[in-house]
């Protein structure tokens, strides 16, 4: 499988995730240690959906659902 492949896979996990957790909240930390993925592995899925606008990367650090940060506002 090559890196890309498994960069999606890992997106698409961690989707589901806060898909069937409404209201979830982690740091890339807690990210990695839940879903047992490596730490910069971890945090670069999170960047990667924020980019794609499907997470938000709140001030204090914390990775939220985008629609859950919007119905915030």
């Amino acid at each position: 499988m090559a890196i890309t492949d498994q960069m999606h896979a890992l997106a698409a996990r961690v989707r589901a995730e806060y898909r069937e957790m409404p209201g979830l909240s982690l740091t890339a930390e807690q990210a990695s240690r839940l879903l047992g993925i490596d730490r910069p592995v971890c945090k670069q899925v999170l960047q990667g959906l924020v980019s794609d606008g499907a997470l938000y990367h709140t001030p204090r650090g914390s990775y939220v659902a985008a629609t859950s940060a919007r119905e915030r506002v």
